[in-house]
């Protein structure tokens, strides 16, 4: 952390629900973060943030992702 710079490519669900507060006080301190999140997830909310979010494609639908 000492660069200043986080990439963060958590798993689903409550990965992400664990690290979300930590990225964003790292964000918040003036680190530069990036989170790589699939395009469809569970509880992966990015919105209103003060990090940047990188989205990717996956074969996977949420109904899917349920079953």
């Amino acid at each position: 952390s000492d660069g200043g710079k986080l990439l963060v490519v958590p798993m689903l669900g409550s990965h992400w629900l664990s690290m979300q507060e930590v990225v964003v006080k790292l964000s918040e301190r003036g680190h530069e973060v990036v989170v790589v999140v699939p395009e469809v997830s569970w509880q992966m909310e990015t919105a209103a943030q003060s990090y940047k979010v990188v989205t990717y494609p996956v074969t996977q639908s949420l109904e899917e992702l349920d079953k």
